[in-house]
């Protein structure tokens, strides 16, 4: 096979939500047959892994309507129209925890849900941290946690974490957190 490129035949919009649009495509593949394909689409997101000056990273615990469950994870949210991924996550970051970042660097992109969704997501690495008021949406409930870094990445490890955006986040900290130290 030269390529592994599926070409869209047909599409239709089968569902069309205040967050998400749901698609039904007819391709057709690389050896010329037809197949279908139902897929998401989603606007993208910024995530945010906020380190504050005493080295704990802050979490936010929220319970997550899809699996019924309260996880924690990293502040993160979808990007508006026309929003850029580092305003977005800037804005989330107040929005979640009331904090201010006086720096972000990016760390990675990464698409969590590749068998049925578009999403792509921006990781940053937010430090210079200042505490402001938070400004959750009226529908928005979550406890902010401050925790120490070695004990978010403990967590991880033993599963406490499971959030796919979060234990990348913590990782790629780890590695910036780890290769500053070495310095």
């Amino acid at each position: 096979m030269k390529t592994l490129t599926e070409k869209k035949l047909k599409s239709e919009k089968i569902f069309n939500g205040k967050l998400i649009e749901l698609y039904r495509d007819q391709v057709q593949l690389p050896n010329g047959k037809t197949s279908t394909r139902e897929w998401i689409d989603h606007p993208g997101a910024s995530c945010i892994v906020p380190i504050l000056d005493d080295g704990k990273i802050c979490l936010v615990r929220q319970y997550r309507y899809g699996p019924r469950k309260e996880f924690y994870e990293i502040p993160a949210g979808k990007l508006d129209k026309k929003e850029s991924p580092v305003d977005c996550a800037r804005r989330e970051l107040l929005e979640e925890t009331g904090l201010l970042a006086g720096e972000m660097i990016f760390l990675t992109n990464i698409y969590p849900a590749i068998g049925f969704c578009n999403e792509k997501m921006w990781i940053y690495y937010a430090k210079n941290l200042q505490q402001s008021e938070k400004k959750l949406d009226i529908d928005e409930f979550l406890e902010v946690i401050h925790l120490e870094f070695e004990t978010a990445l403990d967590w991880v490890w033993k599963g406490k974490i499971v959030d796919v955006k979060t234990i990348i986040g913590i990782l790629w900290a780890n590695k910036i957190i780890y290769s500053d130290n070495q310095k």
